[in-house]
Formats: structure tokens, sequence, C-alpha cells
């Protein structure tokens, strides 16, 4: 235990002279003729008022004027001992302090937090026990502690009044093997020298099968504050009574490490006074009041590289930083594992970083390898695995079934078996003992390393039947919501009248769209597994719901996986019109959304030669559209202008709302050809006649679909009258496909007709207003970089 007596005033001020001297504690030793070890204790206020003989030694040697060595020796007079001894000096004998006496027949003393504080009355002269030495003293600091200087920063602020209005109460928090002990320990020690009444640390144990009673806590503190064992009270009340009177007036750091609950820790805590108490705890303590929360998080990666480095050597990550960053990468920038990785490296001085790495990318070997010594991954998960209850136990195993990064309980509920209400409660309840983390609003993750974990729970606490069933349920699930949330998006309403058996019918489309998107890494699982497991009708099913919506994010390099299931799941099956169908999305993905135009062109000969041989009109349209798309972006217009008009005729012997807009689609595709061509008038009226067409579509079905079709036909028009330089007309056309655009509520594809209509009106000499309008678009740009958000489909040029 490092512990001091008296104010502290005179280290603070012999510290002082002598960095104002520019002398080093070895030099001043030296020089007043003392011990380097006496002089750190006089600093630290280890040491109650030194002899005279000693200060004056002191303030000659510091070369101090009269009132200097009058005010230094004032300092160490007023803290030498004039009656009772509160702390003893390190591992010398300290006298008992005694509680008064309660009156006869008194009952218990009430309730701590509204009790009077007893008052510590002078020590008998009766001998004392001798107080271990170093007793509850603060374990060594970690000399390659690294980074988390913002937490500290935010500690030492906290610790930074003189007079504070409550006790200083910091509780610092999060998953196992985030370093709290370590971190605490730390701070313990950079403040050290503002808290010279001593620093303690104290285990709680609230891992542990039975953690520590409070009672017993509180007898280890007052016996570390030196009170002798005679004089501890019974009662956990008086006890917790007594360590408040004796800690109200003094500078010092109590660190309670691995608190197991708020009762546990709560008698613990300082009434008044400058003491500072640090609290760690795996659990978030939601019950316990009035503290500072510092809840840790994993280290950045170039964080967790500094530490690598502190701990393997700096030259040997610097030798290699491409295998250090991916090996903090595989230890999830965890700070155990971080360590535990490093210090394999350390023992093993030949092995390459990158072999390391190598290694840990094995998943099934990561937790093994994660373990060196006595310091180890798994055991710290499992410590706090095993104090959950068996419903808790069982949310989180099935945890690591789910695919995405982050998580809903909705989700989550279809793998556990439970309703989504009782599933959040239970996350929640993870999220307080640190095991699960918060990701976003009603969205939930676990660390790399915990999924890992939850992972081998599953196997080992569950049956192969019962993960199979849980998989099963939860894909099927995941599929039909796919499908009744894409269906929102199909132009043939009477087709979405099925979403009503999913409850889908009634979403708005940006909730349906936000759905779909948040949740593809899970649907897009559920139709592998569907695939691998041959139930092909859902995929084809769910793949054929989603198509309208895809033309929403054509940047989701996902469609070609998408449909290449479908297309699989199709030819499995034998269904050769929804082969046909299918090979055309696929066809779509490689043209728009891939930008592989050759495969898109070789897949719409595919797609065309099944339509023929059905006699399917209608997709005899798509696969030539799609023909034409891919030869239009390898600039052989006049071959793509051919394409377009056969799809244009396939197209006129359907009479439904999908020819329709494959009819406007290839209209669209020939103006563009025209254009490149040098025949921009032509372009210009095949052009006008299109969006005519579009806004008709507007007319007749107001929806998302039909107001992008007529935002997109507006901005080529735009061009079409650009390429003529007829920059009002251009204009004008610009802004009508930003109201159809703002209709949809604006689309990151809008941004490119922000820009170009900047230009049409840098070329009409209004600067000032094509500075406003390209402002808005940069901050469009801008604000989509952010969101990380995919466009949806734009102008085609």
């Amino acid at each position: 235990m490092t512990l001091a007596s008296g104010t502290g005033e005179f280290g603070h001020l012999l510290a002082g002279h002598r960095v104002a001297a520019g002398l080093t504690q070895e030099d001043l030793a030296a020089t007043a003729g003392v011990s380097l070890r006496a002089l750190g204790d006089m600093e630290r206020g280890r040491t109650r008022g030194p002899q005279r003989r000693t200060v004056r030694a002191l303030a000659a040697a510091l070369g101090l004027d009269g009132a200097q060595s009058a005010a230094l020796e004032g300092a160490a007079q007023s803290g030498r001992p004039r009656g009772v001894r509160r702390v003893p000096p390190q591992g010398q004998a300290v006298r008992p302090v005694v509680p008064p006496a309660a009156p006869a027949g008194a009952g218990p003393e009430p309730a701590a937090r509204s009790a009077p504080e007893p008052a510590v009355p002078p020590a008998p002269d009766a001998a004392a026990e001798p107080a271990p030495p170093g007793a509850l003293g603060l374990p060594r600091d970690l000399t390659d502690f690294t980074a988390r200087e913002q937490a500290l920063a935010e500690l030492a602020a906290l610790t930074a009044d003189e007079h504070p209005a409550h006790p200083r109460v910091v509780l610092i928090s999060g998953q196992p093997g985030l370093g709290k002990t370590a971190f605490a320990l730390h701070a313990a020690h950079a403040l050290a020298p503002a808290f010279p009444d001593g620093q303690l640390s104290l285990d709680l144990g609230g891992m542990a099968a039975t953690p520590l009673p409070a009672r017993e806590a509180l007898g280890q503190v007052l016996r570390a504050l030196g009170v002798a064992d005679g004089a501890v009270p019974a009662g956990t009340e008086e006890r917790a009574g007594l360590f408040r009177a004796l800690v109200r007036d003094r500078r010092l750091v109590l660190v309670l490490d691995n608190a197991a609950d708020e009762a546990q820790v709560r008698p613990l805590l300082p009434g008044s006074g400058p003491a500072v108490t640090i609290v760690t705890s795996r659990h978030a303590l939601p019950g316990l009041e009035a503290v500072h929360r510092l809840r840790l998080d994993v280290l950045s990666p170039a964080e967790a590289s500094a530490l690598l480095a502190r701990i393997a050597g700096p030259e040997r990550v610097e030798a290699a930083p491409d295998a250090a960053a991916e090996l903090a990468r595989l230890c999830g920038y965890l700070p155990l594992a971080l360590r535990i990785a490093g210090q394999r490296l350390v023992a093993r001085p030949q092995q390459p970083v990158a072999q390391l790495a190598r290694q840990l990318a094995a998943e099934e070997n990561r937790l093994d390898l994660l373990e060196t010594g006595d310091l180890a991954v798994r055991p710290a998960f499992e410590l706090s695995y095993r104090r959950l209850p068996e419903q808790s136990r069982l949310v989180l195993r099935r945890c690591a079934l789910t695919a995405g990064a982050d998580f809903t309980a909705a989700v989550l509920a279809r793998y556990a078996g439970l309703s989504a209400a009782r599933t959040e409660l239970v996350l929640e309840q993870l999220v307080d003992a640190g095991l699960v983390q918060p990701a976003a609003p009603e969205r939930y993750r676990l660390h790399d390393l915990v999924r890992l974990y939850a992972g081998e729970r599953l196997t080992v606490d569950e049956t192969a039947e019962a993960v199979a069933e849980a998989r099963t349920r939860a894909g099927s699930w995941l599929l039909r919501e796919a499908a009744a949330h894409g269906l929102r998006f199909d132009p043939d309403h009477a087709a979405a009248e099925g979403a009503a058996a999913a409850g889908a019918d009634s979403v708005p489309l940006t909730e349906a769209a936000r759905w779909l998107e948040e949740e593809h890494p899970e649907w897009l699982a559920a139709l592998y597994r569907a695939q691998r497991e041959g139930r092909h009708r859902e995929v084809i099913d769910t793949a054929e719901a989603m198509h309208w919506f895809s033309d929403r994010l054509v940047s989701w390099d996902l469609w070609g996986e998408v449909f290449q299931l479908s297309v699989d799941a199709a030819r499995a099956s034998g269904d050769r019109q929804a082969e046909a169908v299918h090979v055309n999305y696929l066809a779509w993905t490689y043209v728009t959304c891939l930008h592989r135009y050759r495969r898109g062109i070789e897949l719409a000969g595919e797609g065309l030669a099944l339509a023929c041989g059905l006699g399917d009109h209608e997709q005899q349209g798509w696969a030539l559209t799609y023909l034409g798309t891919g030869l239009r972006h390898l600039q052989r217009y006049q071959e793509a202008g051919e394409s377009y008009q056969r799809a244009a005729e396939a197209f006129a012997e359907v009479d439904n709302r999908a020819a329709m807009i494959g009819r406007l689609v290839t209209l669209r595709g020939a103006a563009t050809c025209l254009r490149h061509l040098g025949r921009a008038e032509e372009a210009q009226d095949s052009r006008r006649r299109a969006l005519a067409r579009a806004l008709e579509l507007v007319e007749r079905w107001s929806s998302p679909l039909m107001h992008l079709m007529a935002a997109v036909t507006a901005h080529e028009l735009g061009q079409d009258r650009a390429a003529l330089k007829r920059w009002p007309a251009a204009e004008k056309a610009y802004r009508q496909a930003l109201v159809h655009y703002e209709a949809i509520g604006r689309p990151d594809s809008m941004t490119k007709t922000l820009t170009e209509l900047g230009t049409a009106l840098i070329e009409q000499g209004r600067a000032d207003e094509a500075r406003e309008i390209l402002t808005e678009a940069l901050t469009d740009l801008s604000a989509d970089g952010r969101r990380g958000r995919s466009p949806v489909q734009g102008p085609s040029d």
C-alpha cells in the first residue's frame, strides 16, 4: 500500500523547488546528503515531516533564500505528528483507531447512507499490531501501457477539482479483455503525486464463484488505513461508517477492481471529501448512482500496432507493418489479445510477425493461439459466460448464427426461438454484462473474439439438430421478409398483394428499402443456405421479388450473387421460364452494376436465345435492351441502336406495365446512341417523346420508380440540349429532373444533375447561381460519402 501522512504540502513544495532549480532527484539527494529513496518518499508525501537538519540541508542544496527556507521548514513542521497517527509510515507499526463506544442499550447503527459519520477519536497509548507492509498497495504499473489518452484526460480533469461538491467516483466498464484493470492502475499511479495520502487497490473478485462480500472488503480497507484488528467494527454498516469518517479529509486514491454488482460497491464509496475512487467492472452497474462513467472500447488500428510495437519491439513491427496490422485486426484490437500476441512474439524472437498472423487467420485455432502462460482470452470470456442465466447463454450462443456485423433483436429472435421483446430484454442484459455491444439504435454486435467464443459454446452446449432447426427457421423467415419488402417496389402492384401474408404490404417504401439494405447480410446468407439445401423455389421467388428494388442500388456487387443463385436454382429445378428471366437479370447486373460489358453481352445473348425458344416477347425485349446497353458502353453505337429498335418491337407485342417501362428504356437508349453518333437534333426529338412517356407513367402510377424514370429522362434531355449548346433549354431540363429527384427523397444520383446544371449556368454567365448549385452538389456528395450508401440508378452516361 502506498500511504502518506500530513497534508502533502511539504512534498509539493520540495518538488517544485527542485524542478525550478533544474535538478533531478539523484542530483538533489547527492548534494544534500540524503538517500534517493528518502527524497522520493518526501516528495510523494510518504514521509511525515522530516527533521529540521534534513530540511536545512535540502534548502542549502537548492540555494533557497531565507524566506523560501522558512516556508519549507514550516511545511515540514506542519507535517510532523502532534497526536494520533492516522496513517503509518510504510512498514512501521500503527496505533489502533478505536471507534466511539455505543451508549448502553443502543441498537445497531442506522443505514450507512443516512447515519452521521462516526468521529475518529485520538488513539490510546496501547501498543498496536504492525500493519502488513504494502497492504492493498498498488500493483506495478505496466511500462508498455499504450493509448487511452482521452479516457485518462477525462479522469484527470475530474480529479483536478480541489474542493469537489461530491466524492469523485469513476466507473470503468466494458467487455472482458479491454484492459480495465491495467487502465485503473495506470491512472492511480499517474494520480499519485496529487493524492499523497495514499493509493489502495482491492480486488473485489466479481467474477469469482463467491465475490468478496462488502463487509470483508471494508475490513481489509480499514486495516490498510491503520485500524487495528480489535478496533474494526463487526457489522457492515458500522465498518462503512468508520471508513467514510477515516477518508473524508484524505487525498487518496482507492481502486476497487472487478466489482460484481452495485450492492458490493456502495458501502466502499466515500461519503464526502477529496478522495478518488476508481471502480472497474465487466458489468455496466446501471444502478450505481452519481458516478462518472468511462466505458472503454477496443483500440484503434494505430493504437493496436503501437501496443504490439511496445511489447514485441518497434523494429520487429516496423519491419513488417502490413503483417502487424493484420495481426492487430485478427486480435480484434482487444488489448488482452494484443498483449498475448505480443508476448508470443517476445517468446519466439525468430518467428516472423506474418507467421503468427497466418496462424491466427484460422478461426478454429484463434482462441487456442491467444493463450500464453497465465494470459488467455477464452477463460476471460468463460468467467462471464458461466455467470449468465441459461436463457442469456442461449441468446449469446445464437448470436453466433447471425451473418452481419450487427443485428436486431427481431432477427436474433428467429434464431433464438423467443419473442422479439424477450430477445431485446436479454440483449440489453448482455450489454450490461459487457458481452454484447450496442452498435446503433436498435442494433447490437459482438466483438469478433466473443463471436468465436459464442460459436464454440454453440457447438459444445447444443445439438447439431437444434442448431440446424434454428438456422432453417430463421432463414425461411428472412427470405419471406426479403421477398415481402422487395415486392413493395414492383411497379405491377397486383404482384405485391402477396406481401400481405408477411405483414409488409403497409410498410413505407423508405422503411422497406432500409430493411433490405441493413439486413442484406442476413437474407443473402439465408439465400445461399436455401440454395445449398435444395430449396430452389425459395431462391427464385426471393430474387424475383427484389429485382425492381435492385434498380435503386445499382452499385451493389451483391446483385451478381443474388441473380447467379437464382439462375442456378432455375437450372437445377428445370424451370426454363425462370431461367430466361433470371439470366436477363444477371445480364443487367453485369452491364449496369459490375460494368463488365462483354460478359453482360454474352449473358444477354443467352437470355435472348432462351426467350426466343419460349416465345416470350417480354423477355426478348429485356435481353435486347441489355444487349444494346452493353454495346453502347463499348461505344458500338450503331449496333446498340439496332438492338434497342429490336427491343422496342418485342415490347410492342406485350401489354403490361413492365413492357411500358421497357419501351421507355429502349427509347432513351436509342436517343443516347443518336447523340453519340453526332445526331443531337434527332436525339433531342426522341428524348422529348421519351420524357412525355415518362411523365405519363408518373401521372398513372406515382411511385418512386416512375419519378426516377422521369428524372433520368429529363437529365438526358438536358445533356442532348447541352450538346447543341442550347444552355437555357438544358437548364430547364435539368431543373425538371431535380423536381422528380426531390419527389423521391434526393437520391444520390441527383448530384450529377446539379453539377451539369451548374455548368449550364456558367455558360450563361450566371456564376453566382452556379456557385450555389455546385456547393449544393458538393454538400450532397460529402453527405453520401459519410453515409456510405450505394447510389440509386442514375443517368446512363
